[in-house]
């Protein structure tokens, strides 16, 4: 979890930054992700200060880490610092990562759907560990 909160630094978003690391069955890190705007996509402050914007154009971490990821992610597990939504959880479940270690949450989230993310990983068999 600490490399997550280290990468989570590298985010230029100025009120939400988050990291993710995905290792493989033996502990080896495999990929690194943080939010932030696609390659090539300017990373300018009135669109992270535009809150509308910004979430239209913003990557999360944990997608970031799937698509930077030079190896197949079957078996692996992601560490990240915010508990992945449910568009992430989706990606997560089709790449076969079996385990995400996050930091707990609050139950009663909307914004980002961590009840249903919770579903899906009890249905497609992925372990959830939550520390904090």
């Amino acid at each position: 979890m600490g490399l997550a909160f280290n990468v989570s630094q590298w985010s230029k978003d100025p009120s939400t930054k988050v990291g993710s690391v995905i290792v493989n069955p033996k502990n080896q890190v495999v990929s690194l992700g943080y939010n932030g705007f696609p390659k090539g996509v300017q990373d300018l402050p009135e669109r992270y200060n535009d809150r509308e914007t910004k979430l239209l154009l913003v990557s999360h971490a944990e997608r970031n880490a799937m698509d930077n990821a030079p190896v197949d992610l079957f078996n692996c597990t992601i560490y990240t610092t915010l508990m992945p939504c449910n568009e992430c959880c989706k990606s997560i479940i089709a790449r076969g990562i079996k385990r995400i270690v996050s930091v707990k949450y609050d139950g009663n989230d909307t914004k980002y759907n961590h009840n249903i993310t919770k579903i899906m990983c009890e249905e497609a068999e992925i372990t959830i560990s939550l520390f904090g």
